[in-house]
């Protein structure tokens, strides 16, 4: 059996935003319930030197978008990193996901050869797709998902894991 690299970058992206999402109407309706002003949530973060949760959000949808993008060789939606409430980044994930719903199976056929040129760290750097999507855009994007997770799970947000597989 054979796995594509749609299955693993675009369905992958696919799934794991949608549960983001639903974690982000939890943690909204959290905020209302507790009487808690929705920033609160918007700008926490783990640790002093950590994006708030508003970025991790804006930096998991641009690898979500950015990874099938660079693997079929299409220019990069650029998005302006301007949400500041739950509704914008709840479009912002829509908007990402409808950017996601343009690939097929085919558009990503042999990109796990296509050679991956970016900026990583400060440097360029070039790799092979499968490379780039194991090593760099599926790692990136789970940890910005799991970091905005656990930001409000910090904050009393009562969630658990089955709602961040998306079950």
């Amino acid at each position: 059996m054979t796995i594509s690299m749609y299955d693993i970058s675009v369905a992958v992206f696919s799934a794991r935003l949608k549960a983001l999402a639903s974690v982000l109407s939890l943690a909204e309706q959290n905020a209302a319930e507790r009487k808690i002003d929705p920033q609160v949530f918007l700008t926490a973060r783990l640790a002093p030197d950590m994006f708030a949760l508003t970025r991790q959000v804006q930096i998991a949808t641009d690898h979500a978008k950015g990874a099938p993008s660079r693997l079929a060789g299409r220019e990069v939606p650029k998005y302006e990193d301007r949400e500041q409430s739950f509704e914008e980044l709840h479009a912002r994930i829509a908007k990402t996901l409808d950017h996601l719903a343009t690939f097929s199976v085919a558009d990503l056929e042999g990109s796990e050869e296509r050679t991956i040129e970016l900026r990583l760290a400060g440097r360029e750097v070039s790799m092979g797709g499968l490379q780039y999507l194991l090593h760099a855009a599926m790692p990136n994007f789970y940890f910005h998902v799991t970091t905005a997770y656990d930001i409000l799970r910090h904050n009393g947000v009562p969630l658990g894991k089955a709602i961040f597989l998306g079950r």
